[in-house]
């Protein structure tokens, strides 16, 4: 005979699995409440007292209970961050602990930006009590017109305990005759605090800043702000500032204004340097330096008004003498007859690079002292002359000679007010002074404060004092009106038609245009002109300028080739002698 099974067979081994799995999970619940009971303190009470230096002394009674951990640690916040890189830090001492009225020796270790208190209570007795002294936590509040200063005394008076409190309450004595009715108090984890339970200051009730909140677990807080006086309580924060970009480039308005400030009354400093030490004096109408006066009909002679050589033009319009300057004087010098250029024959069949050297002359007129130095080295009267191709070796010696004696000349004709390179050296010294000032100021600025956009500035005014100092030096009024005559003539060189020379002196006349057309421009143009001054084309022509002679086969129509080469030869050298 077969039994079956009545209806609750099948289902009776699920039935006894789910109430174990039930049983199991209410005794894990019924072990989890103790451990949590076991994590929070009975009361936490803080006495405080905060002296008129601003000292904060804290008092924390905390009653553990029955349910106490084999060691309560606290972490007492050292650094605090505020907006903008700055952290306030405080300083903990005279820590000192007792349990059930005797003294504990804690543990007191650092621990980053905590002091970290560590007690055995296994064995203790309650309450626990841990008093400390703070100082920095009476900061300045910003000054408010009209309104006398205020100190704002704000603490974590719970922290960093390893336990929670189920009631935390305390109350914070003022120095005497003093009341506060500017009273805060929040409480919850450290990033997300809300009100406390109760706070109050400055009532019937509350004399003093008291509060209460509860529970609380581990590592939350409750932070207690208050504000007095300043004179009742003298702030003691210890700012500190993180380095940062931001931090030192600070776009905050005194460190914005500072540097707008320093923008404008050193651009304006600039300007006025500029204007006085820089800038050419104003002059009246131009010098006429030279002219082309008509002598005969479709005839004009090339006239010097203003006595001024090739050399000088060059330096008066530059503020400095360059090779080409020297260049124009030597060519000057031997058309006026003081020196003779001479081509030397060409070697390796007429296919080797020209070559020059130099014949001494004997020119009628006077020489100044940079063309006499320049003669005597080119062709000394008791020396070998020098060969363009080793020019370099020969004026090495004579040049900064040559040129103190041009900048000398230009002064004395009354041009400058001083002479150009001593006047840019002694400005560009200083540029250069402020420039490296500069740099180490940004350095420090950028890395000790938040005025980096100031330090940006000076370097800024730095480098326009630098340039400035290659606008120096000034030329005078009278200079200034040469300088417009030389202008004048640089268009007649190029306009001026070159048929116009008188055709009985074309030779001289032209030669006597070239070494302006050196250092003002129309060079080709001139040269050009003497080749078609040719009298007898197809005839060579070695000597028939007089103050350059070449190899028996020359003829004028080589002219441009030689001089072009000579003058970039002699440039060339000069530029290379260092």
């Amino acid at each position: 005979m077969s039994t079956r099974p009545g209806p609750d067979g099948p289902r009776r081994p699920l039935r006894v699995a789910a109430a174990t799995i039930v049983t199991l999970l209410l005794a894990m619940i019924g072990l989890a409440a103790p451990a949590t009971a076991q994590e929070m303190a009975e009361s936490f009470i803080v006495e405080g007292e905060v002296l008129q230096d601003g000292t904060l002394m804290i008092t924390e009674t905390i009653t553990l209970g029955s349910a106490r951990p084999d060691q309560l640690e606290q972490r007492l916040a050292t650094n605090r961050e505020l907006l903008d890189n700055t952290h306030l830090s405080y300083q903990i001492s005279d820590v000192t602990v007792s349990a059930g009225g005797v003294a504990v020796d804690p543990t007191i270790a650092t621990d980053g930006d905590y002091q970290v208190i560590t007690v055995d209570t296994a064995d203790l007795a309650d309450p626990v009590v841990i008093s400390y002294t703070v100082r920095g936590a009476a900061a300045a509040l910003p000054a408010v017109p009209g309104q006398p200063d205020m100190t704002e005394v704000s603490w974590r008076v719970l922290q960093g305990l390893n336990v929670g409190v189920q009631d935390v309450q305390g109350e914070i004595e003022l120095p005497p005759g003093t009341r506060t009715s500017d009273i805060n108090c929040q409480a919850g984890p450290p990033a997300n605090t809300v009100s406390c339970r109760t706070y109050a200051s400055g009532t019937f009730e509350a004399t003093y800043p008291q509060f209460t909140d509860g529970p609380r677990g581990p590592g939350e807080v409750v932070i207690l702000t208050f504000s007095l006086p300043s004179d009742v309580v003298t702030p003691n924060q210890m700012v500190s500032e993180e380095w940062s970009l931001d931090r030192a480039f600070s776009a905050q308005p005194v460190p914005l204004l500072s540097a707008l400030a320093a923008l404008l009354l050193g651009g304006l400093g600039l300007w006025l340097l500029h204007r006085t030490r820089g800038a050419d004096a104003a002059g009246g109408a131009p010098t006429m330096v030279a002219t082309f006066e008509p002598i005969a009909a479709g005839e004009e002679r090339f006239t010097l008004v203003e006595k001024i050589l090739p050399g000088e033009v060059g330096t008066l319009t530059d503020e400095s003498v360059d090779p080409i300057d020297i260049t124009a004087t030597v060519v000057d010098v031997a058309q006026r007859g003081h020196l003779t250029i001479v081509e030397l024959p060409r070697t390796g069949g007429g296919h080797g690079a020209i070559e020059w050297t130099f014949e001494r002359g004997q020119g009628i007129d006077q020489l100044q002292d940079y063309e006499r130095t320049l003669i005597d080295a080119l062709a000394p009267q008791d020396g070998e002359p020098a060969k363009v191709s080793r020019i370099n070796e020969a004026l090495a010696p004579v040049i900064p000679v040559v040129q103190d004696q041009i900048y000398a000349e230009v002064v004395n004709e009354g041009w400058f007010a001083g002479r150009p390179d001593e006047v840019r050296r002694t400005w560009t010294r200083i540029g250069t002074i402020a420039v490296v000032g500069s740099l180490v100021a940004l350095g420090l600025l950028v890395a000790f404060t938040r005025f980096g956009l100031l330090g940006l500035v000076l370097v800024g005014l730095a480098v326009g004092l630098l340039w400035v100092s290659q606008q120096m030096a000034r030329r005078t009024a009278k200079g200034s009106s040469v300088l417009r005559g030389l202008q004048v003539l640089a268009m007649n060189l190029a306009t001026q038609p070159t048929t116009n020379v008188p055709k009985s002196d074309a030779y001289a006349e032209i030669s006597r245009i070239l070494p302006y057309s050196i250092v003002l421009g129309s060079f080709d143009r001139w040269l050009q002109a003497l080749v078609d001054a040719d009298d007898d084309p197809g005839v060579p022509d070695p000597d028939d300028l007089g103050w350059y002679r070449a190899p028996a086969t020359w003829q004028l129509s080589d002219l441009p080739s030689s001089i072009d080469a000579f003058v970039t030869t002699v440039e060339g050298k000069l530029f290379s002698r260092h």
